[in-house]
């Protein structure tokens, strides 16, 4: 055949050979019938059959949000524990347990609970505890969550802001009403009394017609002032003479405009500024005697039971018990300085014993020769009796160098802004 084939003209094999290639590929075209199965397969808007698996594509389900929970809200009551608590709650000691431990923070929060604490519980829909929050203070929330794993915490902080507010009073009757008059808390007008206490005594010092400005932080949450900061600024004008105080905000202590420490090695007052029975004087008529007697020293009158500061750092130099004295305790500060505290109910330190300034070293009483209940405090340099609130007093390290420098700086800045607050007050 192939001898045939070759013996052909030309033109006949090609012929011959489109003619078999065409055969071969009409072979394996598709039948009219299966192109139009093929076609109706893929009609567009038919339904048709998928196989797949429909468990595969699903995502495990979240938890629920804050906003999704059912929230109660409890308060801890007097003498109360988080057991205790649950159990009142109808919540599990097992739950309880999980809590604490699941980390060490949470049972933290939750073994350190005080009255008056209002805790926050987040339930789903099948009340499991989802969600357990602790305030801590207006801006910040100890928070526990459920998780995969069981419980997690967080501390949520909002940020707080502050701005300058400022103050100012002249004295009509005494230190504190004027303070309070002008707005000032509690806390901020017993600062005040410690940031000038080394250069004033409060219980004896202040008169009528004394000032004093102050400029202070006030804390600001989401607009909202929330409560009162450090003073930033103050100036005293006792009896003529002015004292300024400015924070420093690297040490966290209070001097002068030139960086001179307020802080002094001694108190001027020993105690609480209270009322007073009598002030120094040399030639003071001795109330039980009658006879014209020397009165070294200052007697402070206050409320039995007023804790009795130390004046300064030192060593007790003894502490004991006398008919006239009453219980009394004297503490040497160095060689040259001395003080002496009388008529004490307690005495709440011992001979030999080292005491810091403004430590308790006993209680206000009656004890020993004397018409009524106060302190009989003595003040002595090299054994001779001084007036400690007048008698010149050894300062704290001041600052210097470059630390000096920045705070000369920020002091006349905030001095400067509390005259402006004062003159737009007296503006108005």
């Amino acid at each position: 055949m192939l001898s045939i084939f070759t013996r052909l003209p030309r033109l006949h094999r090609v012929l011959i050979t489109l003619c078999f290639v065409f055969m071969i590929f009409a072979f394996f075209l598709p039948s009219p019938r299966s192109l139009h199965q093929e076609t109706s397969f893929y009609q567009i808007g038919q339904p048709y059959a998928v196989d797949i698996n429909l468990e595969n594509l699903t995502t495990p389900e979240a938890p629920p949000s804050a906003a999704q929970l059912s929230w109660e809200k409890h308060t801890v009551q007097s003498g109360e524990s988080a057991a205790l608590l649950f159990k009142r709650l109808g919540l599990s000691s097992r739950l309880l347990y999980q809590l604490t431990s699941a980390d060490k923070d949470i049972k933290q929060q939750l073994t350190h609970l005080r009255p008056n604490d209002v805790l926050m519980f987040g339930f789903d829909s099948d009340h499991e505890l989802v969600q357990l929050k602790r305030s801590l203070s207006p801006y910040e929330t100890f928070i526990i969550t459920k998780a995969d794993t069981g419980f997690v915490s967080e501390l949520e902080k909002k940020e707080v802001h502050y701005q300058y507010n400022y103050a100012q009073a002249s004295i009509e009757s005494s230190f504190w009403n004027a303070g309070r008059s002008a707005g000032l808390t509690a806390n901020q007008i017993i600062e005040i009394a410690k940031i000038f206490g080394w250069d004033i005594d409060f219980a004896l010092d202040i008169r009528k017609g004394d000032q004093f400005k102050v400029l202070y932080q006030e804390e600001l949450l989401e607009g909202e002032v929330i409560g009162r900061g450090k003073i930033m600024a103050a100036i005293f004008t006792n009896q003529g003479q002015t004292f300024k105080a400015v924070f420093d905000d690297h040490s966290e202590n209070y001097y002068d405009e030139n960086g001179r420490a307020m802080k002094k090695a001694f108190l001027r007052s020993p105690l609480d500024f209270r009322r007073v029975s009598s002030n120094f004087n040399p030639r003071r008529l001795h109330p039980v005697t009658g006879q014209v007697k020397p009165h070294r020293g200052t007697d402070y009158v206050a409320p039995v039971g007023t804790p009795i500061w130390a004046a300064g750092d030192g060593v007790v130099l003894k502490s004991s018990y006398n008919q006239f004295n009453g219980n009394y305790v004297f503490i040497r500060h160095s060689s040259t300085y001395v003080t002496k505290y009388l008529h004490l109910t307690k005495r709440k330190v011992k001979t030999g014993q080292r005491v810091k300034q403004g430590q308790t070293i006993g209680t206000l009483g009656g004890t020993g020769r004397v018409t009524g209940p106060h302190l009989h405090y003595e003040f002595l340099v090299n054994g001779v009796h001084k007036n400690p609130r007048t008698v010149s007093l050894p300062q704290s390290a001041s600052l210097t160098g470059q630390n000096k420098t920045t705070f000369i700086a920020n002091a006349k800045l905030r001095l400067n802004k509390l005259e402006r607050y004062s003159e737009l007050l007296a503006k108005q």
